[in-house]
């Protein structure tokens, strides 16, 4: 941790800088150093060489330098003045602003000390308001209090800085050449984070790297797969690198909880929110916006959390998460979040918003990005009693042109899917019936691609069906809808595509009665996991849609979670510490075998490491797919050196316990001949060890137990 400075070298540097302390309680806003309660962090072993800054003394405090100099009766009004700046940042501490006074002239000195709740806020403060222009003679010089110390060590003679020779630095990617084309993935469990090979040819993973106490609460991998992300108290970290996972850059944001990276891993939003003072009032939010390789803060924002809970619940303190969603495909061009009747969109170019207004949108409830173009989609519900319908547009940006509207009647609900390659839009619809007491499904399909945007609707055969889950299949043309009642809801397939290949929707297929909630298709398409979570234990069902068979059902006792690797190869299932029992994670092949097993206690998470898209043309993957048998020769005979090895792994298994098996025997034979003297002494004599040598007789013995005498005593009658 950066070292706090003592009371009296405080006092020394303010007096060297002329600044009067005398009247001030310095114990009074000093922070406690480190607040680690008596834990040693798991980064000390890093401090000598790129010391922390966030638990500084004084990190809460800035100095303020080029005020008017004004007389006792004026002081009131220019302390109006400056608080009235340095609130709009963020909240002063009661008492937080100090103007010394020259005790000769009963003048300001011309500085004065703010103190804020957060280094964040001061450190938003310093870079907002210095070089600002109070009046032509007075621009303030803003500095942070900690930074007084780092000022008075700089020499006095200019010396040209040293040159330093480039050294390259780590091939962040080099994962991704891998010889055995394999797939990493993280795991948390009790204080242990571990990165690992999925080594499914070898049937169990393969470690990469493990730290204890490595994050605070959570890890998240970057969309690409980049960065390895952790969360503590002073902010968030990305980490990277072949085997080593160095701390690539850091991310000061006390107190964060939540955080999410831009598609294209080019910038980092942080969230954390802070109880009010008052109970009364909502939590107060701050979010930032790094810039991912410089950390540098690009833009910021403040509020209370009822400003960014609309459009949805989760995150923490009802803020919905993530509150910016980024559009543009994967250049993060632009981000959005949604307001009270607007949509604010910015460009991350200068970080403002487009036109410098938002996008009006009166009672706007939801809004989602096409993943390729940019698009928005938003859903308007019906206004003045059903007056005026709801609506689902799509407005291109950053022109704001409404490409396609379309009003819809009796909606009690509505929800946005957009197909990975932003080809089609599917808007699910709960409708009112006509006497309002039930509701019924239906679906709104956007062709987004084609002239016009043409949508058709769909409704399921049975309207009264009710919806259980819907999922796209990624890069195709195909959806599933879990309908109807538990516990065996059907699952219907359906295509964009009819069977003559023109534009209508068109079912697949319905299976019928099935043990399942939830959704999972491959990345690659084409195969899916119908599962049954929670109530239905962890049944898992491998389907083919192409060929419209079951490849395997299975079961993951109280399985909570599932996830595909990003090849689509290999399938994730997880029980974590939300059940005491069971806890870790199964791997398993596409089709549904059963790879391996690893149990863990108290494990919390598991995520696959994401792959960048693929360089391959889809002419080229195409020409692979097409001479697959070609290609698939090479793999084929590693297959096969892979369970030659296995097999003779396994004939080595066999014979040491073969061995070990003799080894007894042999000792069991060396004391059974050590014993002999004794067995046949205690046969009489008789020499041999073989029972059947020997002739049973049976001899009768009587034997007398017992022998008793008692006397009767008669009495005879007289004739």
């Amino acid at each position: 941790m950066a070292e706090v400075m003592s009371m009296e070298e405080i006092r020394t540097t303010a007096s060297r800088l002329g600044i009067d302390l005398s009247e001030v309680d310095l114990d009074s806003i000093r922070l406690p150093p480190g607040e680690d309660f008596g834990i040693r962090s798991d980064d000390d072993d890093l401090n000598e060489e790129d010391p922390l800054e966030f638990d500084a003394g004084f990190g809460n405090i800035i100095v303020v330098d080029n005020l008017p100099v004004v007389p006792k009766e004026k002081f009131e009004k220019l302390e109006g003045v400056v608080r009235k700046i340095y609130s709009q940042i963020g909240a002063i501490k009661e008492d937080g602003l100090w103007m010394p006074v020259d005790p000769a002239t009963q003048k300001t000195l011309g500085y004065c000390f703010i103190e804020y709740n957060t280094p964040q806020e001061a450190e938003i403060a310093k870079e907002k308001t210095n070089l600002y222009k109070l009046d032509r003679s007075h621009i303030f010089a803003v500095n942070l209090f900690d930074d007084i110390e780092k000022f008075m060590k700089v020499p006095d003679e200019w010396a040209p800085p040293e040159t330093k020779p480039y050294t390259p630095g780590e091939n962040l990617q080099h994962w991704l050449t891998d010889d055995k084309a394999r797939d990493q993935f993280v795991i948390r469990a009790g204080s242990d984070t571990e990165v690992l090979w999925n080594d499914a040819r070898h049937l169990k993973p393969e470690p990469v790297y493990k730290r204890s106490f490595w994050t605070e609460s959570f890890v998240q991998w970057s969309p690409l797969g980049t960065y390895l992300a952790t969360v503590h108290r002073q902010g968030a970290a990305v980490w990277g690198g072949a085997t080593s996972f160095n701390r690539l850059m850091r991310y000061a944001h006390p107190q964060v909880k939540l955080i999410d990276f831009s598609p294209g891993e080019r910038f980092l939003v942080t969230y954390s929110s802070h109880e009010p003072s008052n109970p009364r009032d909502t939590h107060r939010v701050v979010l930032n916006i790094f810039d991912v390789r410089t950390g540098k803060v690009m833009r910021d924002f403040k509020g209370s959390a009822d400003e960014f809970a609309i459009g949805g619940t989760g995150g923490v303190a009802g803020v919905s998460w993530p509150v910016f969603r980024w559009g543009g495909g994967k250049d993060d061009k632009y981000f959005a979040r949604i307001g009270k009747n607007v949509i604010s969109v910015y460009e991350t170019e200068t970080f403002t918003l487009i036109d410098k207004k938002s996008l009006k949108a009166e009672n706007v409830m939801d809004f989602n990005w096409s993943p390729t173009d940019p698009i928005l989609s938003l859903y308007v519900p019906e206004l003045g009693g059903g007056n005026q319908p709801a609506r689902v547009s799509l407005v291109q940006i950053p022109s704001k042109v409404e490409l396609r509207q379309k009003n819809l009647f009796s909606v009690s609900d509505c929800k946005m899917y957009w197909q990975s390659n932003g080809d089609y839009l599917a808007v699910k619809v709960d409708r009112y019936t006509k006497t309002k007491k039930s509701t019924y499904t239906g679906f709104e399909l956007f062709r987004i691609k084609e002239r016009d945007i043409p949508i058709e609707v769909l409704e399921l055969e049975n309207k009264n069906d009710k919806i259980i889950a819907f999922a796209w299949e990624p890069k195709g043309h195909r959806f599933a809808v879990i309908h109807g009642d538990s516990p065996r809801p059907d699952i219907s397939f359906y295509s964009m595509r009819s069977t003559n290949n023109m534009g209508r929707v068109s079912k697949v297929a319905t299976l019928k009665g099935k043990q399942a909630n939830a959704l999972y298709w491959s990345p690659a398409g084409r195969f899916v996991i119908l599962a049954g979570l929670k109530g239905f234990n962890g049944q898992l069902e491998f389907f083919n849609v192409d060929e419209l068979e079951t490849m395997a059902t299975a079961e993951h006792f109280m399985a909570t979670d599932i996830e595909w690797d990003p090849t689509g190869r290999y399938v994730a299932t997880s029980v974590t510490s939300v059940h005491e029992m069971e806890n870790g994670f199964n791997i398993w092949s596409f089709n549904g075998k059963l790879l391996y097993r690893i149990l863990k206690d108290h494990f919390f998470q598991f995520l696959w490491r994401p792959r960048p898209p693929s360089f391959l043309s889809p002419e080229k993957e195409e020409e692979i797919a097409k001479n697959l048998k070609k290609y698939s020769k090479k793999y084929e005979a590693e297959d096969q050196d892979v369970s030659m090895l296995l097999s003779e792994q396994d004939r080595e298994k066999r014979k040491m316990l073969k061995d070990e098996w003799e080894r007894w025997v042999s000792e069991w034979k060396r004391l059974h001949e050590e014993e002999k003297l004794e067995r046949q002494r205690l046969r009489d004599g008789e020499a041999s060890d073989e029972e059947e040598e020997y002739e049973a007789k049976e001899v009768e013995v009587e034997e007398l137990l017992d022998i008793s005498e008692e006397v009767l005593s008669f009495e005879f009658g007289q004739e």
